[in-house]
């Protein structure tokens, strides 16, 4: 059972996403909270695997619940997918930097939201190609030669270093595995062991590292 959480001001946005969640027999909502304290002390006290989070909420805000988040090891399980009213959106880049696993649409479609929370319990990243494009964009304008000092970057093998960069493109493991012949799981390998090297919390974390530090596929 998927074990989700809802922080957002909107009661009517806490009820809709409740009704989505609740027809699936596979994941429940056990919390829900309308500013960022009131989530932090239930999560706290319930277990969660997914938080869906407004970033624009009274009191502390979303980036203070996922600068929390990442600072205590206690709730490092916890996914959190930031549900935002445009892409654009500029806390979308520190929500990412502070660890965010993907982003929603609040006009979502409904079996949209429900994939994106099997996604991100999955451990993978929900990134749009819309919000990577972006991403590329804000986090590429490193120093004149295009990268930035990313710790462990030096520690990746070739392999490793080609997959992080298609990862960077916002590709799944599957289109990437296509691309370069090779198995899924061989891609997941990789990529974990990406991961680890650069210390990126996850999928979407390893993104940022890989644009800030210049990694793009060949050609």
């Amino acid at each position: 059972m998927i074990r989700v959480a809802v922080a957002d001001d909107q009661a009517v946005v806490r009820m809709g996403l409740r009704v989505v969640i609740e027809r699936e027999s596979d994941m429940a909502v056990v919390a829900e909270a309308g500013d960022g304290q009131a989530v932090l002390d239930l999560v706290h006290d319930i277990g969660v695997d997914i938080l869906l989070l407004d970033i624009r909420m009274p009191g502390r805000d979303g980036l203070d619940v996922l600068a929390t988040i990442a600072s205590s090891g206690e709730l490092s399980g916890i996914r959190v997918i930031v549900v935002t009213t445009f892409e654009i959106d500029e806390y979308v880049f520190r929500a990412l930097e502070s660890g965010a696993s993907g982003f929603l649409v609040k006009d979502t479609p409904p079996e949209d939201i429900v994939r994106a929370i099997r996604v991100v319990a999955a451990g993978e990243a929900l990134l749009s190609p819309s919000v990577t494009r972006r991403v590329v964009d804000r986090f590429g304008r490193g120093p004149a030669t295009g990268a930035a000092p990313v710790p462990g970057v030096a520690e990746l093998t070739d392999r490793e270093r080609e997959i992080t960069a298609w990862v960077a493109t916002g590709r799944s493991n599957e289109e990437i595995a296509e691309q370069l012949v090779i198995s899924p799981d061989t891609v997941r390998t990789h990529v974990s062991r990406a991961m680890v090297k650069l210390v990126a919390r996850d999928r979407a974390q390893l993104v940022v590292l890989a644009v800030r530090a210049g990694i793009s596929p060949p050609g």
